[in-house]
């Protein structure tokens, strides 16, 4: 598995602080030295399942908040904070393997998932061995580790029961499928940044503020994900636009269409249609798309996440002043910028 790019570059990302992106990057290298290790096992077919799709790249975000809540603390370098930092990764990798599963995929980041080079088993069970492999890190850092990771991945399941069984009955939809963001995507989010604070010696209030502050923006970076699903170019997005709308996926634009849609209106009711309708065909998703960024709901969409990234930076109000703060203060503004 060879070393990732730095994540901040992946995201389009720019550090202020010439110092800071520096012991950033050498976390990362860091960290990825520890998936590499933590990825090997005495059969090479399991080693090459596990890492199948971790070598397909990927931002690394949840090892990057690590990395930058662990400034907040007096021992940023510590080894327990690398370990938490592939806790986190393969925790995340794990579930991509089920996930691609449950959704039928047939590429991750531009390559083939597990499932479609192998098959749904051997997808599965390197997801359950990636899970095995971050059990056995975040063992070395303590009890309240583990304690933190078991809610974490308990939240994770969750949202996964959750959006598998659909919206319940009088249930609202755009509720449960927040809720599901939260679990699926938040928790673990907030999980990062909480790990990275601990385990560098932050103070416990600065490592809840962290804690919050990851949960808030994780929640409004998969929601701009849905908005960029719909806004923008393949090289933006790193996949085809478009593709929940084809695999049926309820993103947060489509939902709250959904909920104000007057089907008496012409555009409305074409669009209801549409979504209701098979979007293999390129030219009914194209119009699709092209109704659906047109519809007042998708600038609320936009609205939302802008809202939800105000949010997060107030988190960071009550944390001590310096380049970390400042770094994760453009975290809030590079989730807006990247979905409006």
């Amino acid at each position: 598995m060879s070393p990732s790019p730095l994540p901040a570059e992946s995201l389009g990302f720019a550090f202020a602080d010439e110092a800071l992106e520096s012991r950033v990057r050498d976390g990362l290298e860091s960290v990825e030295r520890e998936l590499h290790d933590a990825t090997q096992s005495e059969a090479p077919f399991v080693t090459a399942a596990a890492q199948h799709v971790m070598v397909a790249g990927g931002k690394r975000f949840r090892p990057l908040l690590v990395l930058l809540a662990a400034e907040f603390g007096p021992s940023p370098a510590a080894p327990e904070v690398i370990k938490s930092a592939a806790v986190v990764e393969l925790t995340h990798v794990a579930t991509l393997h089920h996930d691609d599963v449950m959704d039928e995929a047939a590429l991750r980041r531009g390559s083939s998932t597990a499932n479609a080079r192998w098959d749904n088993s051997v997808a599965i069970l390197s997801g359950d061995w990636l899970f095995a492999r971050a059990s056995d890190l975040v063992a070395d850092l303590g009890p309240e580790a583990v304690r933190i990771q078991a809610r974490t991945f308990g939240r994770l399941v969750e949202g996964q029961i959750r959006e598998t069984l659909g919206v319940g009955e009088g249930q609202d939809p755009l509720a449960h499928y927040l809720s599901v963001v939260a679990d699926k995507t938040g928790s673990l989010i907030a999980t990062s940044a909480l790990f990275g604070a601990r385990y560098a010696g932050a103070p416990e209030e600065v490592q809840e503020s962290l804690r919050a502050f990851g949960e808030e923006i994780g929640v409004a970076f998969q929601l701009a994900d849905d908005i960029l699903d719909i806004a923008s170019e393949s090289d933006q997005s790193g996949k085809t636009p478009g593709t929940d709308l084809r695999e049926g996926v309820p993103t947060l634009p489509v939902l709250i269409f959904r909920a104000q849609a007057d089907p008496t209106q012409p555009d409305d009711a074409r669009l209801l249609a549409l979504l209701d309708s098979d979007l293999s065909d390129d030219a009914r998703l194209a119009e699709t798309i092209e109704l659906l960024q047109a519809h007042p709901a998708f600038r609320q969409a936009e609205d939302d996440v802008r809202r939800r990234a105000a949010d997060a930076r107030k988190l960071l109000a009550d944390l001590p002043e310096g380049p970390a703060r400042e770094a994760l203060d453009s975290l809030c503004d590079l989730v807006v910028t990247r979905s409006v």
